[in-house]
């Protein structure tokens, strides 16, 4: 008997960025340790980076829907998608401060 794992993408909503990590909810549980490729858009860039479960809750149980809060650290980015995440958060700072 052969086992295997198929990747199916789905959806999440990112609740905070940082050039180390990412806090996610999702309606699925995410397991502490394991490791996830994200596929983020950040303006007018997508980019795929590695993240590993540093920490996982339930933060609300509605009717038959649970959401989780995740939060991921980054793992082995190249330099180039740092640097758009970098790009991005400064983008996001320079926005607010001029408003």
């Amino acid at each position: 008997e052969l086992r295997g794992e198929i990747m199916v993408f789905q959806p999440m909503l990112i609740r905070d960025i940082g050039k180390d990590g990412v806090t996610v909810e999702t309606r699925f549980p995410l397991y502490l340790d394991s490791l996830h490729e994200l596929r983020l858009t950040l303006s007018e860039k997508s980019l795929v980076v590695k993240g590993r479960v540093a920490h996982s809750a339930i933060t609300d149980v509605d009717q038959d829907v649970v959401t989780y809060r995740s939060g991921l650290e980054f793992v082995g980015a190249s330099g180039r998608v740092l640097d758009a995440i970098r790009d991005f958060l400064a983008a996001i700072k320079s926005d607010r401060m001029g408003s």
